[in-house]
């Protein structure tokens, strides 16, 4: 029996519905990125959203997390908590947000800038970016968990950045988090295969420095190491025959 989880059409319309309302709640919050918003302010804007749309918030509440979106800002990789800290020219955020339809989950996060950059930091969006765009580009019924970790490794790898190898893209549906890993490091012709009608979130998390992580003290935000900047983005993407449709 397969460990992937297999969607039927109608449960594939509520996917649908969740991913539309994820994506639209991350364009809002991109919207919002500016000079002196603090992170709770975008929090509380996805949530009021979400909910508007008669979606529910995947991420609060899940292992005693307490917000609606993960807000991780320069060297913070994954699972930063919304709060007062304002946001200031120079600084990257990445914004992860999940949405729950019919006890479906989507997943999806994007990496924005304020004000100026460094040329760096430019670079380093636009590579992690590429590798999701790569990968999106690859799935498909038959493509293995191996291909997708290959692909995002040379892109990153090529451009003189780093995955982060303890955080993995994951299968996705009734469960936040479910069968199969999808490391962002790996070997092309490796993992099992993925079948048609399953879900996947792939999320390149990719750093100018370090590939290793650290825990902040409040349990959850997750560091690079060497306080190097990280970029973060991610699709949910439904797997096809022929192709995968971007869920989210």
């Amino acid at each position: 029996m397969s460990q992937f989880q297999i969607f039927s059409e109608k449960e594939i319309e509520s996917l649908k519905r969740g991913g539309k309302i994820l994506r639209a709640c991350l364009d809002l919050v991109e919207s919002m990125v500016a000079e002196g918003v603090t992170t709770k302010e975008l929090d509380d804007a996805a949530e009021k959203f979400i909910l508007s749309e008669g979606g529910k918030p995947g991420f609060k509440g899940y292992r005693n997390f307490p917000a609606t979106l993960c807000t991780s800002i320069n060297e913070e990789s994954v699972h930063g908590i919304p709060g007062d800290r304002a946001l200031k020219g120079g600084d990257i955020i990445s914004v992860d947000c999940g949405v729950i339809v019919d006890g479906l989950y989507t997943d999806a996060c994007f990496t924005a800038y304020v004000g100026e950059i460094s040329d760096e930091a430019q670079r380093l969006i636009k590579v992690t970016k590429q590798c999701l765009e790569n990968v999106v580009a690859l799935v498909k019924k038959g493509v293995r968990t191996g291909d997708i970790s290959a692909i995002v490794q040379k892109t990153a790898e090529d451009a003189g950045f780093h995955p982060v190898r303890s955080l993995t893209g994951h299968g996705l549906g009734t469960t936040l988090h479910q069968f199969p890993d999808i490391p962002n490091v790996g070997e092309a012709g490796t993992g099992p295969k993925l079948p048609a009608n399953t879900l996947i979130a792939v999320e390149p998390i990719i750093s100018a420095g370090s590939d290793a992580v650290i825990s902040g003290e409040d349990g959850w935000t997750l560091s690079i190491k060497d306080s190097a900047l990280c970029a973060h983005f991610e699709h949910t993407l439904l797997v096809e025959e022929g192709r995968c449709r971007v869920i989210a």
